[in-house]
């Protein structure tokens, strides 16, 4: 079994320039100094080959396999890797059966697991007990919440590191030394690898990657007789490399939702500028169009409500623009309609009734209609009282019959909506106090009556 299980055979020709410079260091690691600056602790535990289980959680290309392999190698611990989109039950066996030859021999395991919340329960199971044990020492990599993907066993027995993506400072470092590894005479203007670390959106592996599709489209510089031949990547280059490349952005992952998240609060914190950038960052990285239509006539129900009705109005017209037209028309419809939840007046009052009125009534039981709330269209169903004593809105002062009852006996002082002083709410507001009043007033007439 190779050292590397489901890693392509090492081959002596051609390699991609992120494999070539892929670190053997921590010296020559970029970035996460928050977790490998001088003192912390888990570069003391690197350093002082204290290995224990650990999960790297962080997005693409910022080093959780190459970090994993310093791990190994400054312990000189054996590295076996795992894919959990390939591995099944079978490979963690053969696995773990060659960690016990070399804990035999004395030496540590370190079982890395690339993808690791692709594993399901039973695949985390199977070597669960060998963590334990301390037969291999666990690494996982995950670009998902582990507190989500992950079981609480294996959660618990493994310290959870959070990376970063790189910024463009650190970027532009790892550029320049994938500048002086790639062929000899070749150049690149400072505002061209910008250009690179910027569009690489905090990801090493694609900036390199950009880099060498860069390389490979430059042009030749004129040079005097006798000279080295050289080649420059231009301005013109890197749009051709670039104009078909998008931002990171995974539809399914935490980074999808942390940015919808974003967009939510800037609408209910009334940020108009920051819920239109939240909304065009979600746009530029591929989020389909159609799915935050859905969440913004949402966000008019939750956070606006009876504050301001035309705002599920609009939302839901943004909603029929984006489907008729498409792009851009759709996308400047719901631009409006974002920056209008955002001034518009809050009120989540609706929201908060809805949910309590649900939790009422799940937790109630099913009481009876009261009798005079029924409908009675049969003789049969008059005689047994249906509709009796029952007084017609439409018949009374205001349209409103004072004092009447319309919840089940037992839920008669219920409440579940208090609408904001805000908006329209704040008459609705006034309206239903005004109601409230009848209905005491109505209550003490009764009362005295009796």
């Amino acid at each position: 079994m190779s050292q590397d299980l489901f890693a392509q055979t090492k081959d002596t020709g051609y390699q991609p320039l992120a494999a070539r410079l892929r670190p053997a260091s921590l010296d020559e690691f970029a970035g996460q100094s928050h977790l490998l600056g001088p003192g912390m602790p888990l570069r003391q535990a690197i350093e002082r080959r204290q290995l224990h289980s650990m999960i790297f959680w962080g997005p693409p290309g910022v080093g959780k396999t190459t970090l994993a392999r310093i791990v190994a190698g400054a312990a000189n611990a054996h590295f076996l890797q795992l894919s959990a989109v390939l591995a099944g039950v079978k490979e963690i066996r053969e696995a773990i059966a060659q960690a016990r030859q070399q804990r035999a021999g004395g030496r540590d395991t370190v079982l890395f697991v690339d993808e690791v919340h692709r594993f399901n329960k039973s695949q985390q199971d199977a070597f669960l007990p060998h963590v334990e044990e301390g037969t291999v020492i666990f690494i996982g990599a995950t670009t998902e919440n582990p507190s989500f993907e992950l079981n609480n066993a294996l959660l618990s027995r493994s310290r959870v590191y959070k990376l970063r993506s790189l910024e463009d400072a650190e970027l532009l470092d790892v550029l320049q030394r994938g500048l002086q590894r790639l062929e000899p005479g070749l150049e690149a203007p400072d505002h061209c690898l910008q250009l690179i670390a910027r569009q690489a959106d905090g990801d090493a592996r694609r900036a390199l990657n950009l880099l060498e599709l860069a390389a490979d489209l430059a042009e030749p510089v004129a040079t005097a007789a006798g000279e080295s031949p050289r080649r420059r990547i231009t301005s013109a280059t890197l749009e051709e490399v670039l104009q078909a490349s998008l931002r990171r952005f995974d539809k399914g992952g935490d980074l999808f939702y942390d940015q919808i998240s974003a967009l939510h609060k800037a609408v209910r914190g009334s940020s108009p500028d920051a819920a239109l950038y939240w909304l065009c960052r979600m746009l530029d990285g591929g989020c389909d169009a159609l799915y935050l239509a859905r969440r913004v006539v949402r966000m008019a129900s939750e956070d606006i409500g009876n504050a301001d009705p035309r705002a599920l109005g609009l939302c839901l017209d943004a909603w029929q623009v984006q489907e008729r037209l498409g792009s851009p028309e759709g996308e400047l419809a719901l631009a409006q309609a974002v920056v209008y939840l955002a001034c518009a007046p809050k009120s989540n009052a609706v929201y908060s009734a809805y949910n309590a009125a649900r939790a009422e009534v799940a937790a109630s039981p099913s009481d009876e209609v009261p009798l005079h709330l029924r409908n009675a269209p049969t003789a049969l169903m008059k005689a047994e009282g249906y509709g009796a004593e029952y007084r017609y809105a439409h018949d009374e002062e205001d349209a409103y019959a004072a004092g009447e009852n319309y919840f089940p006996e037992g839920l008669r002082e219920c409440r579940y909506y208090y609408p904001v002083e805000r908006g329209l709410e704040q008459k609705i507001r006034e309206k239903l106090e005004y109601l409230r009043q009848r209905d005491r007033a109505s209550d003490r007439q009764r009362y005295r009556q009796r």
